[in-house]
C-alpha cells in the first residue's frame, strides 16, 4: 500500500464564530520521524494539530495527502491532551478499535494483551479505565492509538502534567514508535521534550507558521527574533 505523505496544507484556514484560529497555513510535512509544533500559549496549536488530523473543520484553504481521505483516514490516529477512555477494562479499551475494524473479540483481546505489556499496563488487563491514574491513562491512549499501526500519529500535548517518570516512559514509546516508521506529529510546551523528540520544528505566532526548520537548526540558531526569544522564555504577544 502506497504512503500517504506528504500532507501539504495551502492557505488552510481554521475560524469560529467568525474569528480565525489558525490560518492562513501553508505547510509541508513529508520527512521521517517528528514534527513538534511549538509556541505560545493561544498560538493555535491544538487547532492545528486537529485541522491537520481532520477533527477540526477546514474554513478555507486546501489540505491534502498522497492517497484519498477515506483511506487517510485508516491510517492516521490522534492522542487528546486528556485521554478518552471508555467504560471498560484496560484491555478491552485498547482492543476496541482492532473490533471497530472487524477483528474478532478473541484476536483484538490478545493483540491488545501484547500491546499492555510493551505500554507498562500488562500488569492491569482487567482494571477499568476509569480509575487508572493520568500517566496510566495516557499509555493506555497511545496503546490504544498505536494498536492500529498508523502511518501517521497526531499528539496534542502528551505528557501535560505528568510527573518526570511518566513522561520518559510516554517518551520512549513514541520514540520506539517513531523508530518503527510511525511518523509523529505533536505539539508541547515542554521545551526539553521537544529537543529530545523532534527531528523537524514548526513554530507558531497568532495563528500562523513563523518558522520552521529542521530541529538542530532551530534550536542553535532560530531564524527569526521572535522564535529565539521564545527559546530564551520571554513572553511573546
Amino acid at each position: 500500500m502506497s504512503a500517504i505523505l506528504p500532507l501539504r496544507l495551502s492557505g488552510a484556514e481554521a475560524r469560529r464564530r467568525g474569528k480565525r484560529l489558525v490560518g492562513p497555513v501553508d505547510l509541508t510535512l513529508n520527512s521521517p520521524g517528528a514534527t513538534v509544533v511549538i509556541g505560545p500559549n493561544g498560538a493555535g496549536k491544538t487547532t492545528l494539530l486537529r485541522l491537520m488530523h481532520g477533527t477540526e473543520r477546514l474554513a478555507g484553504g486546501e489540505i491534502s495527502w498522497a492517497r484519498p481521505l477515506a483511506e487517510v483516514r485508516h491510517e492516521i490516529a490522534f492522542v487528546f491532551q486528556t485521554p478518552v477512555v471508555l467504560r471498560r477494562s484496560v484491555l478491552d479499551n485498547i482492543a476496541y478499535p482492532l473490533r471497530l475494524r472487524g477483528q474478532s473479540r478473541k484476536n483484538a483481546r490478545a493483540e491488545a494483551l501484547d500491546w499492555a505489556g510493551r505500554v507498562g499496563l500488562g500488569g492491569m488487563p482487567d482494571r477499568q479505565a476509569t480509575v487508572l491514574s493520568g500517566g496510566e491513562r495516557q499509555k493506555l491512549a497511545l496503546a490504544r492509538a498505536l494498536i492500529t499501526r498508523p502511518e501517521v500519529l497526531f499528539l496534542d500535548e502528551p505528557t501535560a502534567a505528568l510527573d518526570g517518570r511518566s513522561t520518559r516512559e510516554i517518551e520512549t514509546i513514541l520514540t520506539e514508535a517513531s523508530i518503527a516508521g510511525t511518523r509523529l506529529i505533536l505539539s508541547t510546551h515542554d521545551m526539553g521534550q521537544a529537543r529530545r523528540l523532534a527531528t523537524e520544528v514548526v513554530f507558531l505566532l497568532h495563528g500562523r507558521v513563523h518558522e520552521t526548520a529542521a530541529a538542530l537548526a532551530f534550536f542553535d540558531a532560530p531564524g527569526t527574533p521572535e522564535a529565539a526569544a521564545f527559546l530564551r522564555g520571554d513572553i511573546i504577544e
